[in-house]
C-alpha cells in the first residue's frame, strides 16, 4: 500500500482516481497532475516506480495546492473568523442550524444534529 500526503491510495485504483482521495484534490487537479507527468490515467498505483512517487510529491509542492492537513486548518481559521466577527454564517454555525439559506420550518434536522 503506498502512503502519499498522509493518505493511503489502494493499489488497485487507477492514479487518476487514487489521486482523488486524497483531501483537496479533486478529479480535475488528478486528471491535470496525471497528463503534466505523462502517466496513463488507467496505470494502476501498483506500478508506480519510487521515482514516479515523488514526481508526484514535487509536483504537489511546485503547483502550491493545499491538501491534507494544511487545507483542514485553513477551512478552520475560516470558520472560526466567521464565528468571532459575529457574522449571520458565524452565528447560524453556533446554533447549529442552516447556514446557507435552507428553511428550517420542516427540514434541516441534520444540520441541528451537529
Amino acid at each position: 500500500m503506498v502512503y502519499l500526503l498522509e493518505t493511503k491510495l489502494l493499489e488497485t485504483k487507477s492514479i487518476f482516481f487514487a489521486l482523488s482521495t486524497i483531501y483537496g484534490i479533486g478529479k480535475t487537479q488528478s486528471f491535470l497532475i496525471c497528463k503534466r507527468l505523462g502517466f496513463s490515467i488507467n496505470l494502476k498505483v501498483k506500478h508506480l516506480s519510487n521515482d514516479q512517487i515523488i514526481k508526484i510529491l514535487k509536483l504537489i509542492e511546485v503547483s502550491n495546492l493545499r491538501v491534507t492537513s494544511e487545507l483542514k486548518k485553513i477551512q478552520i481559521l475560516i470558520l472560526k473568523r466567521l464565528i468571532n466577527i459575529k457574522s449571520y454564517r458565524g452565528l447560524r454555525r453556533i446554533k447549529g442550524l442552516p447556514v446557507r439559506g435552507q428553511r428550517t420550518h420542516t427540514n434541516a434536522r441534520s444540520a441541528r444534529k451537529k
